[in-house]
C-alpha cells in the first residue's frame, strides 16, 4: 500500500504503473473519495464536539435548575445524534470504497524498469554458462524421469488431479539435495533459517500484497479465513508484522517450505511435465532493511548473486533478465529473473525471481524501525527464490543427461545424494 499523500503528488507515475501492470484502478476517483472521506470526518468531528459541548451545558443547567433550557438542549443533542449516525454510516460506505481502491493501487516501477506487457518484453542483461551441444537426440525431463523411475505424473494425476506428480527414488534425493544445498549456501551468507507455517490468514496475504488481486491463485481451506501459501515470503514477512524492529543491519531470513498455487488462468501454458504444478518446494530469501533506495538496490543484486552462485554450483547455463512492468506483480518496484536453459524447450525458462518492494509490504504489515533521527519509519522488503523444485529438476536432468540416458550429478550435490555421481537406468 502507498501513502495517499504520495499518490496525490505522483498521480501520473501511479497511473503509468497501473496501465503497465494491467491493474484497473481509477486514481482520480480514489483521490476524490479520499477528499470526500476527509470532509465527512471533519463534519463528524465537528458534530461530536458540538454534542459534547451541549452535554456539558446540560449538566450545568440541571445543577442550576434550568430544566426548560436543558430540555431544549437535550433535543438538540438528539438531533445531533441522528445527524451523526447518518454521517458515520455515509463515512463507512465511502471509507470501504476508498480502502478497496487503495488495495488495488500498484507500487510504482523503478526508472530503469523496461516498459512492456509480458515476459516477451523482458530485457536480457547477461548470460552465464555454456549451452550443451549434444551429439545425440536428447530426452526431455519426463522421458528421463520415466527412464529412471524418478517422476510419475500419471499416478499423480490419478491421485490428485491435473498438475500433480510423484517423485520417487533418485528424484526425491535430487529434489531434497538442491534445497539443502541452497539453504546451506544462504546460511553461510548470514541468513537465518526459518521453518514457516504453510497456511496463513487472509490478513497475512493481504498485508504481503498477494490479496486482493491474487486471491484466485490461492487455495482456500475449509476452515474460515485459512489459506495455503504460495510462497514462504508470506509467513517470513508476517513474522515481523506490527513490530518495531532493529535495522542497524538488514534482517536476512531463509525458509524451505512447500508451496501451493492454483494456477488459475494458466490453462494450456507450460502444461508438459513439471514446469507449472500445484505443489512445489522453494528455498526463499527475504530481507528487511531500512528505507534507503541505494542500499535496497544493492541488496537486490546481492540476493540475485546468491541465486546465481547456486546455479554455478548446479553447473547450469542461465541468463539474467530485467523484468518489464507488465510482467511484474502489483507489489513489485524492481525485479530480476533468472532463466535457465531447458533443452526440451530450446529456450530459457524462468527458475528464479528477485524483487524489491520498497515499503509496500511494510506499510500493509506495519513493520517499522527508528531511523537515524529516531523517527519511526516503514522498512523496505525484498525477496528472492533461491531455488524452486521440481522446476529446477527440468534443467538439471536435461542439461546433465548423457548419451546412454544416464544423468551426471553436479559435484556440489553429491554429498547430499549419498555420494552418487550418476543416475543410471533402473532395471526390473
Amino acid at each position: 500500500m502507498l501513502d495517499v499523500k504520495w499518490i496525490r503528488a505522483h498521480q501520473a507515475e501511479v497511473e503509468y504503473a497501473a496501465r503497465q501492470k494491467g491493474i484497473e484502478v481509477s486514481v482520480t476517483e480514489l483521490l476524490r473519495m479520499d477528499e470526500e472521506r476527509r470532509c465527512q470526518l471533519a463534519e463528524i468531528e465537528e458534530l461530536r464536539q458540538r454534542r459534547n459541548a451541549l452535554t456539558g451545558e446540560i449538566g450545568m443547567l440541571l445543577k442550576q435548575g434550568g430544566h426548560t433550557e436543558a430540555a431544549l438542549k437535550k433535543q438538540a443533542v438528539k438531533d445531533i445524534h441522528l445527524r451523526l449516525n447518518e454521517q458515520e454510516a455515509a463515512y463507512r460506505i465511502t471509507d470501504q470504497a476508498y480502502m478497496a481502491a487503495m488495495l488495488r493501487v500498484p507500487n510504482p516501477v523503478s526508472p530503469d524498469t523496461p516498459a512492456g506487457q509480458s515476459d516477451k518484453d523482458n530485457i536480457e542483461l547477461y548470460r552465464a554458462g555454456a549451452i550443451p551441444g549434444f551429439t545425440f537426440e536428447p530426452r526431455d525431463h519426463v522421458a528421463l524421469g520415466n527412464l529412471h523411475r524418478m517422476i510419475d505424473i500419471p499416478r499423480g494425476v490419478k491421485t490428485a488431479g491435473p498438475r500433480q506428480y510423484y517423485l520417487t527414488g533418485a528424484g526425491v534425493l535430487l529434489h531434497r539435495a538442491v534445497q539443502q544445498l541452497a539453504l546451506d549456501l544462504l546460511i553461510e551468507k548470514g541468513f537465518m533459517p526459518v521453518d514457516v507455517p504453510l497456511m496463513a490468514r487472509g490478513e497475512a496475504l493481504l498485508n504481503t500484497g498477494y490479496f486482493p488481486l491474487g486471491e484466485d491463485q490461492t487455495f482456500k481451506l475449509a476452515e474460515e479465513d485459512k489459506w495455503l501459501v504460495g510462497t514462504s515470503e508470506v509467513p517470513l514477512v508476517s513474522y515481523y508484522s506490527n513490530e518495531i524492529i532493529d535495522l542497524a543491519e538488514p534482517v536476512k531470513m531463509a525458509a524451505v517450505s512447500l508451496c501451493f498455487r492454483s494456477e488459475v488462468g494458466s490453462a494450456g501454458r507450460d502444461v508438459h511435465g513439471l514446469y507449472r504444478v500445484h505443489q512445489f518446494a522453494k528455498v526463499e530469501q527475504v530481507i528487511i532493511c531500512e528505507s534507503d533506495l541505494e542500499k535496497s538496490d544493492a541488496l537486490l543484486r546481492e540476493m540475485t548473486k546468491n541465486a546465481e552462485e547456486l546455479m554455478r554450483l548446479l553447473e547450469l547455463p542461465y541468463r539474467v533478465v530485467a523484468v518489464c512492468a507488465g510482467d511484474m506483480g502489483q507489489k513489485t518496484y524492481k525485479q530480476y529473473d533468472i532463466e535457465t536453459w531447458m533443452p526440451s524447450r530450446q529456450s530459457y525458462g524462468e527458475t528464479h525471481s528477485s524483487s524489491n518492494l520498497l515499503d509496500f509490504q511494510a506499510r500493509r504489515s506495519n513493520i517499522r524501525y527508528r531511523n537515524a533521527e529516531g523517527r519511526l519509519t516503514y522498512a523496505y522488503t525484498l525477496n528472492n527464490t533461491a531455488v524452486a523444485s521440481p522446476r529446477i529438476l527440468i534443467p538439471l536432468l536435461e542439461n546433465h543427461q548423457q548419451e546412454d540416458g544416464s544423468i551426471r550429478i553436479p559435484e556440489a550435490l553429491r554429498k547430499y545424494m549419498n555420494g552418487i555421481e550418476e543416475i543410471r537406468t533402473v532395471h526390473d
